[in-house]
């Protein structure tokens, strides 16, 4: 019974997803010079650095950046997020024992890009610095934290700008919140709406 409200409980969600896809797959997303305001959303999770604990967060994940592109394979990219992730007690053998990896947080920060920016299928990877501020909880064997106020973290990206124009971009987003021993992040999918000049987007 309770799988069953859990799996309902997540289809709207799931249904917001499809729709933004077929949304953005109308729209022109960066890699290309010039300036954009990015969106992002997708699901979020969060999980401890403690190997040896099988527990992780699921819930949401949305993000806004602006984008300052240098160049096609090159971009500046500060940023603004909110993620909420809650462990099913149910979801695994070490959740039923209590163990928990949970966030709610606004995400701020500043990242770099690196792509390369190939026809069809443009892999790019970003790093950078920022900022956490909301509660967290990490309850493993090792750890017991349950804190509320501002950490630092460092946000990682792997992903994807797909199609001939790169309409869609899909990645995996990490925030390292090492003074809470956890990570936060998301599966997401995005898209980008160029600002300023409209010939930087040819």
């Amino acid at each position: 019974m309770s799988n069953t409200s859990t799996r309902s409980s997540r289809l709207p969600l799931f249904t917001t997803c499809i729709l933004f896809l077929f949304f953005i797959l109308g729209t022109q997303a960066q890699p290309k010079e010039g300036r954009f305001i990015e969106g992002s959303i997708g699901f979020g999770l969060t999980s401890p650095y403690e190997e040896a604990i099988d527990v992780l967060g699921n819930g949401f994940f949305v993000q806004g950046e602006y984008v300052i592109a240098m160049k096609s394979w090159f971009g500046i990219r500060p940023y603004v997020g909110f993620v909420t992730t809650k462990t099913d007690p149910e979801s695994s053998d070490d959740a039923a024992l209590g163990f928990k990896a949970n966030t709610t947080a606004l995400l701020l920060g500043g990242k770099i890009r690196l792509a390369a920016p190939i026809p069809y299928v443009a892999p790019y990877f970003e790093v950078g610095y920022g900022m956490s501020i909301g509660k967290f909880e990490t309850l493993t064997r090792t750890y017991d934290i349950d804190k509320s106020g501002v950490v630092g973290h460092i946000p990682v990206t792997l992903g994807l700008a797909l199609g001939k124009n790169h309409e869609v971009e899909v990645e995996f987003t990490y925030f390292f919140q090492n003074s809470v021993e956890q990570f936060t992040g998301a599966a997401a999918i995005g898209l980008s709406f160029p600002i300023g000049n409209p010939s930087n987007q040819n």
